[in-house]
C-alpha cells in the first residue's frame, strides 16, 4: 500500500500539501480531483519520486514498479510498435540480460535468460503492443510507421500505449483521455477496469471517472480527503459533509454569541463576575470552527446572436478532404437554427475535416455548401490553444479582436470594457497582462472561449472544447451551451457534455455522414457489436434504426439557405424549411435535457455496474462448465460446482430483472420530460 503521513509539499512559495495523510491500497482505482492549479500533478511527481516532500513521510513498497504517461513529445524514427514495446520494462531487462549472456557465451546464463524472457511474455509481447495501438485508434498500416510521422495528439497516444504496456504495480495517468476520441475512450475504460494494480487517475471527465474509480481523493486547500466511491458519490458525500460543517459552524456561532452577550452584560457586576469570568475562559478554550468557504464557481453566457438564419447551412453532395485526398463525400445534410448536433465517429474518419470545411479552414473538394444570410461562425479547433501567440497577453488578444470585428479606437475607448469582459472568464487584475506562454492549459482554453463569446456567433463549431478544462468549467460550458440560442455542432469525447447538450447525432464513418438514430448508450453498444463482428470476420452491424434502402420512405431534400454560399456545384431548388424554435422553447428544451441527464445518471451508472457483473458471471459460468466437461473432478467438487452454477443462475436472473427495471425507469423519465 501507499501511506502518506503528515505530508507537506511546496512548489516555490506555494504550499501544495500541508500536514496531509492518506492510505491507498493495492487494487484500488483512485480518482484524484481538485481545481486546476491545486497541485494534482505535483502529487504525481512526488509519488513518481521526481519530487521530495518538505516534511512528513511517503511509504511505498520498494519493489513496486510505477507506470505513467510521459508528458514530453517523443522525437524518434523508431517504429510505433517498437516504441510501445520499449515500455515493457521487465521485457527490456530480460532482453538486456540475454544480450549480455550471449556476449559472454555462457550457456547456462543464456538458458536462464531465455527462461526470464518467457516469464516476461516475450513471445506474445509484439501482439500485445499492437493490440494496445489498435485499441487506441491506430490503423493496421500505421503499426510500423515511424513515431515522427504522427501528429502531436497521436504521439501522445503512443506515450499512453507505452505506459499501458508496462506491467506496473502503480499506474499514474494524468488526463489520459485528452487526445482520445469516444471510440478509443470506451476501449481505454474497458482496459483500465481489467487492470489489477493500484490506479490513480487525474481526469476532468465525469463519466470516465464514474465508470472506473471506486475511491476519490480530493485535493483542496493543501489537504487530502479520501472518499469511498466514484466521482458522483464523492459529490454527494462532499455536499453532505459541507452541509454538516456549515451547520456545526452556525451552532457554534450561536453559542459564542450567547456567551459573549452574558460576558458583556454581567462582567461589570460584582455578583456575576465569577460566572462572567468562567464564560470568558470557556470562550477562549473553544476550538473555533471555520466557515465553509468554497472557491467561487465559474459561469459565463454566450451573447444573444444578432440574427438566426434558418436554415443555417445546406450541404449537397459535399466532398471534404485535404489537397486531393478525399476523406468524406456525398454529404447531404441541412443545419437548422437551434439544432444541437453531436458528431460521432472514430479518429481518422473525418469529423474534424467536416468541421474545418464548414468553418472555412478547408475548402470543399466538391459539391455545394451554402450558408444562410447573416451566418456568424464561432469555431473552437482542437489545436486552437497551440495557435495562440505566446507573447500576447489576454488584453492584447481582445483589443486586436475588437479591432478586427470593427470596433473603432478599441485601445482607448474599450479597454476598460474589455477588462471587465475578461474578468467574466477569471482574468482579473494583473492576469490580463500575463503572457499567454505562461498560462495553464485551462486558462488558455478560457481565453479562446472568451474570444468566441465576444464575436456573438449564431453557429458554434466546437472540436474537443473540454480538453484542459476542469470539471467546474466544463459544467459552466454545458450550461452556457444549453442557454445559447443559436446552433451547436459538437465533436467531443466528453460524454457528459454530449448527453447534456446534444439532442441529435451524426455519425461520420466509411467516408460518409449519416444520422445516428440513438443515444450515446446505443452508440457504445453499436461500437461493441462492430468490434465483435470485426473479430469474427463478419460485416459491420446496421446502425440503430437503419432500414434497407428498399424499405426507406422517400424524403424530400431540406432547403438550402438564402444568402451567401461557397458553391462547387449547383444544387436543385429545395422545399421551404420549417420554422426554428422560439427562444423560450429552446431554453425549456435545454433545461429539460439537463434535468433528464441528472435524473437518469445514477440509473445509467447502476446499469454499467450490472453489465460488468453479468460479464464476470458469464465468464465464471463458462469456466465452470468447461471444467465439468473434462470429467476429471471428484464427486465433492462436482457437487460444489453445481451449487455454484445454481447461485450464478439465480444472481444472473436477479441482475437481469433489475436491469430491465432500470431501463423502464429511464424510458419513463425520458417520456415524461
Amino acid at each position: 500500500m501507499i501511506l502518506l503521513k503528515s505530508l507537506t509539499l511546496r512548489r516555490g512559495v506555494k504550499v501544495v500539501l500541508q500536514n496531509a495523510s492518506v492510505t491507498l491500497n493495492p487494487g484500488e482505482k483512485v480518482g484524484l480531483v481538485g481545481r486546476n492549479g491545486a497541485g494534482k500533478s505535483s502529487l504525481f511527481s512526488l509519488l513518481a519520486k521526481r519530487l521530495q516532500a518538505d516534511a512528513g513521510d511517503v511509504e511505498m513498497p520498494p519493489r513496486w514498479r510505477i507506470g505513467e504517461v510521459v508528458q514530453s513529445m517523443p522525437e524518434t524514427d523508431e517504429a510505433a510498435t517498437e516504441f510501445v514495446l520499449d515500455g515493457d520494462l521487465p521485457l527490456a531487462e530480460a532482453k538486456a540480460v540475454l544480450a549480455a549472456a550471449e556476449a559472454s557465451e555462457d550457456g547456462h546464463a543464456i538458458a536462464d535468460a531465455h527462461m526470464h524472457l518467457e516469464q516476461a511474455g516475450a513471445f506474445d509481447a509484439r501482439s500485445r503492443a499492437q493490440s494496445l495501438l489498435l485499441g487506441l485508434g491506430f490503423r493496421s498500416e500505421q503499426l510500423d510507421a515511424p513515431v515522427n510521422s504522427f501528429s502531436g495528439g497521436w504521439r501522445m497516444r503512443l506515450q499512453l500505449a507505452r505506459a499501458l504496456m508496462c506491467p506496473a504495480d502503480l499506474m499514474l495517468l494524468d488526463e489520459p483521455t485528452n487526445h482520445l476520441d469516444l471510440d478509443a475512450l470506451v476501449w481505454l475504460e474497458g482496459w483500465l477496469k481489467r487492470y489489477n494494480g493500484l490506479l490513480i487517475i487525474i481526469s476532468h471527465d465525469r463519466e470516465f471517472l464514474d465508470a472506473i474509480t471506486n475511491v476519490t481523493l480530493h485535493l483542496e486547500d493543501a489537504g487530502l480527503i479520501r472518499y469511498g466511491g466514484n466521482y458522483t458519490t464523492f459529490e454527494e458525500m462532499r455536499a453532505e459533509r459541507m452541509s454538516q460543517q456549515q451547520a456545526s459552524f452556525s451552532r457554534q456561532q450561536d453559542r459564542i454569541a450567547q456567551l459573549q452577550r452574558f460576558i458583556d452584560r454581567f462582567k461589570a457586576k460584582a455578583s456575576k463576575a465569577k460566572q462572567a469570568q468562567s464564560r470568558v475562559k470557556a470562550l477562549a478554550r473553544m476550538e473555533k470552527l471555520a466557515p465553509v468557504l468554497t472557491a467561487s464557481d465559474f459561469d459565463f453566457q454566450f451573447r444573444e446572436p444578432q440574427s438566426l438564419p434558418n436554415p443555417m447551412l445546406a450541404m449537397r453532395d459535399l466532398v471534404c478532404g485535404y489537397g486531393e485526398t478525399v476523406i468524406v463525400r456525398n454529404i447531404d445534410r441541412t443545419v437548422l437554427a437551434g439544432q444541437r448536433i453531436g458528431i460521432l465517429g472514430a479518429n481518422g474518419q473525418g469529423k474534424s475535416t467536416l468541421v474545418k470545411t464548414i468553418a472555412h479552414a478547408l475548402q470543399p473538394l466538391g459539391g455545394t455548401l451554402t450558408e444562410g444570410k447573416g451566418l456568424a461562425i464561432g469555431y473552437f479547433a482542437q489545436q486552437e490553444l497551440d495557435l495562440l501567440s505566446e507573447d500576447d497577453t489576454p488584453l492584447q488578444r481582445m483589443v486586436r479582436l475588437a479591432r478586427e470585428v470593427g470596433t473603432p479606437n478599441a485601445q482607448e475607448a474599450r479597454e476598460q470594457s474589455l477588462r471587465d469582459f475578461l474578468g467574466q472568464f477569471r482574468f482579473t487584475g494583473d492576469m490580463v497582462h500575463q503572457k499567454v506562454g505562461t498560462l495553464s492549459g485551462g486558462e488558455r482554453a478560457r481565453l479562446v472561449m472568451a474570444t468566441l463569446v465576444w464575436q456573438r456567433p449564431n453557429l458554434l463549431l466546437l472540436d474537443e472544447p473540454t480538453n484542459h478544462l476542469d470539471l467546474n468549467t466544463r459544467e459552466a460550458l454545458s450550461i452556457a451551451l444549453n442557454e445559447f440560442e443559436g446552433t451547436v455542432m459538437l465533436v467531443s469525447h466528453d460524454r457528459a457534455l454530449l448527453r447534456e447538450v446534444c439532442d441529435e447525432f451524426w455519425l461520420v464513418t466509411s467516408g460518409g455522414v449519416k444520422p445516428f438514430d440513438g443515444d450515446l448508450d446505443d452508440y457504445q453498444r453499436w461500437l461493441l457489436e462492430v468490434s465483435r463482428a470485426a473479430a469474427r470476420g463478419l460485416p459491420p452491424p446496421a446502425l440503430p434504426g437503419q432500414v434497407l434502402a428498399s424499405e426507406s420512405p422517400a424524403v424530400s431534400p431540406a432547403p438550402a439557405p438564402a444568402g451567401t454560399g461557397r458553391v462547387a456545384a449547383r444544387s436543385p431548388a429545395p422545399a421551404p424549411a420549417p420554422a426554428g424554435k422560439p427562444r423560450d422553447d429552446r431554453k425549456q428544451a435545454a433545461q429539460a435535457r439537463t434535468q433528464v441527464a441528472i435524473k437518469t445518471r445514477p440509473m445509467r451508472q447502476e446499469i454499467q455496474q450490472i453489465d460488468g457483473r453479468l460479464a464476470k458471471l458469464a465468464a465464471e459460468r463458462t469456466s465452470i462448465e468447461a471444467t465439468l466437461a473434462t470429467g476429471a473432478l471428484p464427486g465433492a467438487e462436482i457437487a460444489e460446482a453445481g451449487r455454484r452454477l445454481n447461485h450464478i443462475a439465480a444472481e444472473t436472473a436477479m441482475l437481469e430483472e433489475r436491469w430491465l427495471e432500470l431501463q423502464t425507469e429511464i424510458e419513463a423519465i425520458n417520456a415524461a420530460d
